[in-house]
């Protein structure tokens, strides 16, 4: 996978999932720029461009920091609110909506140009293996990231012609900043992990790595999909 030459906007790329996805594309040849609603002093030291961006109070006029051509753009701002239902109220699903669903339709409305002037551009998604798989108090992120899923599939009909790619990515749980309470001792780590299949929890390269093929000219033939990065969680049982 080479992508010399490619300019890739990654929205919530300084930390977790997103700032290791930044690094592997910048590693094998991308132009990469990365955008959250901190300054990153560690993205620009990488040799990321870093863009000011909260998508929760979205500003168009961030575009103007962006290259005339999109190769790829990653979405990847995520939430935790593991509640019982009877303990969240409207606002934390108004909120869970709004940075996972409301904030990739508007960045993606406002980079569509640029991502059609690249003529094969690709863009992932990011949703969740509770989006499939029922589970305890995942009740808000489930529903928000179920609505990435069909955005998923139905702008990859959409923008099909236009030679627009669009897949999403389903992580189970990973050892990032936005997981440290459900991993904040071994104990912990070593018990989520054994609630997986392959017996431990994910990492971010698992993620990056399996962004980066989606976002690669070697996935070229892949469109629509949800793509299962879970340690065999949504599928397999071993009792």
């Amino acid at each position: 996978m080479t992508f010399k030459d490619k300019n890739i906007l990654v929205i919530g790329g300084t930390s977790g999932i997103g700032l290791e996805t930044a690094r592997q594309l910048k590693a094998k040849g991308a132009n990469v720029l990365t955008a959250s609603r901190k300054n990153s002093d560690e993205a620009e030291k990488a040799g990321f461009k870093h863009i000011t961006l909260d998508v929760m109070q979205f500003d168009n006029n961030f575009t103007s920091e962006l290259p005339d051509v999109l190769h790829g753009m990653v979405y990847c701002p995520g939430s935790i609110k593991l509640k019982p239902f009877e303990r969240l109220q409207p606002e934390d699903f108004r909120n869970d909506l709004e940075l996972n669903v409301l904030g990739a339709i508007q960045v993606l409305k406002a980079v569509m140009p640029r991502l059609k002037k690249a003529e094969g551009a690709s863009v992932v998604l990011f949703s969740t293996v509770a989006a499939q798989l029922g589970m305890h108090y995942h009740t808000s992120i489930a529903t928000a990231k179920g609505a990435i899923e069909g955005l998923t599939v139905t702008l990859a009909a959409e923008f099909a012609t236009a030679g627009i790619r669009f897949n999403a990515i389903a992580p189970s749980l990973t050892d990032t900043p936005l997981a440290s309470s459900l991993l904040s001792t071994p104990e912990k780590t070593e018990a989520a992990g054994k609630r997986h299949p392959l017996g431990r929890v994910g990492q971010p390269q698992d993620m990056a790595w399996s962004a980066t093929f989606l976002l690669s000219d070697d996935a070229s033939w892949m469109t629509g999909q949800v793509l299962h990065v879970d340690g065999g969680m949504s599928k397999v049982k071993l009792f």
